[in-house]
């Protein structure tokens, strides 16, 4: 027969397994984020992370960003912390006006955090300018043994002399980490290495658009290529995103192209946050609806965050969906709401209506395509009043629109940033087994495959409205 345990033993096994168990993080739930709105923190505050970026620590996200007096300038870095992405607890205002002399009367932007393996600190970048006006041009650098504790200012200045304004960090996986700085009063966008402590810059590696003016930089690798997706200058005001690739930071670069709709859905690039779990890696883009863009102040501001897809290892779509839903544990987060979103296959020939190379350029062609699913394929019918529809595009959030507004049968259809002309309302007429045509309302004319054509490319023309099968599509919901 055993003997019995005894008393203090038990004890000691149950403290024992206690302490385990503790030291399991508990796996954060799925959660569903709305889209532009301000987010509250986990005390019911705003939280003003704005212009910011993200570093996962353990099972933790901290989130870092701009938290500014009512007149625009600098009051804060905050920090917050979260394992699911949209519970957000304050931490702690790691920067603020007391924290050195320069900061007292100053505007900070854009702060972004990483970590140094070697020196075991957490080192910040931001852009800085006095609280005057956009003169000055410099980064700031400051440091902290703790990610969200009190952070050492070590001061500011130009970049080997150049100019800089809005800039994002990026560590590689070997280590080395980048400075992407709007330069040359924002006509250059150049990258630069920063020294082994990460507190200084090296080098110039890439100056890969010159005079082309973008900012809102974020640097992000997904498998062996780099993606840079910025917007372009327009003030407090959203503009066309547009992104480019390479397969080193130093380049070579590709040429910028368009990404999402002509005002990245009422916002601006922050950051772009890779999530990592059991099921893989997704990106998710972070950005600011500005409040100085619709009638506020920076504090006013809201958050657009968005599901970034990947059609081939060097393409990238970034989809409107008025919700994301995130899994951190899985590593996935996916567009949610906002639909139906639905494929319009051509009756006469099978193929579904496209937008050529997935591009989300204006004038890109629509054609019909063999089916794939392909978000390119992928349409929102949205109602424009007096049971007309606008027909947007869910790569791009674009619209089918016939060119020039022409009235004349043939002109193509392309699609174009929607912009409540006639030319881009569509009248769906029922066909019978479930097909319809759609007339343009500017000229009363169909949408219709080329010659009744059934390759793959052939072009979306309007011609004048008639029975054929070239003219009928259905509508099948997705």
């Amino acid at each position: 027969m055993l003997p019995r345990p005894r008393p203090l033993v038990l004890a000691v096994l149950a403290c024992v397994l206690a302490l385990l168990f503790a030291a399991v993080p508990a796996q954060a739930a799925p959660v569903t984020v709305t889209n532009a709105t301000q987010f509250t923190d986990t005390s019911g505050a705003v939280v003003h992370a704005h212009g910011g970026g993200v570093i996962k620590v353990g099972s933790s996200y901290y989130w870092f960003g701009e938290n500014r007096n009512a007149d625009n300038s600098f009051r804060y870095v905050s920090v917050y912390r979260s394992t699911d992405l949209k519970t957000w607890e304050f931490r702690n205002n790691v920067l603020a006006q007391s924290s050195a002399s320069e900061l007292a009367t100053a505007n900070i932007e854009r702060p972004k955090v990483i970590y140094n393996a070697t020196t075991h600190k957490y080192v910040m970048w931001m852009h800085k300018e006095t609280s005057a006006d956009y003169s000055q041009a410099w980064v700031a650098v400051a440091e902290s043994d703790t990610v969200d504790g009190d952070y050492t200012y070590l001061g500011s200045f130009r970049p080997l002399g150049i100019t800089s304004r809005d800039m994002t960090l990026y560590q590689d996986t070997d280590g080395s980490a980048y400075l992407v700085s709007s330069a040359n009063e924002n006509a250059d966008l150049d990258i630069f290495k920063l020294t082994a402590d990460y507190t200084g810059v090296a080098s110039l590696v890439a100056n890969p658009w010159p005079g082309t003016y973008r900012e809102a930089p974020a640097l992000f690798k997904r498998g062996g290529v780099y993606f840079m997706l910025t917007s372009a200058n327009s003030g407090w005001s959203p503009n066309q995103q547009r992104y480019a690739t390479a397969t080193s930071p130093a380049g070579p670069w590709t040429p910028m192209t368009d990404v999402g709709d002509h005002t990245a859905y009422g916002s601006q690039t922050a950051y772009v946050l890779p999530v990592q779990g059991s099921s893989g890696t997704s990106y998710l883009y972070m950005g600011d609806r500005w409040g100085n863009s619709i009638g506020g102040s920076v504090e006013d501001s809201q958050y657009v965050w968005l599901p970034l897809t990947f059609p081939t290892a060097t393409t990238m779509d970034m989809p409107w969906y008025p919700q994301v839903a995130v899994d951190t544990a899985a590593g996935t987060v996916t567009g949610a709401g906002g639909g139906p979103y639905d494929t319009l296959t051509a009756r006469h020939s099978g193929k579904c209506l496209d937008v050529a190379d997935n591009s989300a350029a204006d004038g890109a062609t629509a054609a019909q395509w063999t089916c794939n699913g392909g978000l390119n394929q992928l349409w929102r019918p949205t109602d424009a009043g007096g049971g007309y529809v606008t027909i947007v595009a869910q790569h791009s959030g674009k619209c089918l629109d016939v060119s020039d507004a022409s009235t004349a049968a043939g002109a193509y259809v392309n699609q174009y940033y929607c912009n409540g002309g006639t030319n881009q309302q569509w009248l769906p007429q029922d066909q019978g087994n479930g097909y319809v045509r759609f007339q343009a309302r500017h000229s009363g004319q169909c949408l219709d495959v080329t010659g009744a054509s059934t390759a793959d490319g052939a072009r979306l023309i309007q011609w004048t409205c008639g029975g054929g099968a070239n003219q009928q599509f259905r509508e099948t919901a997705r």
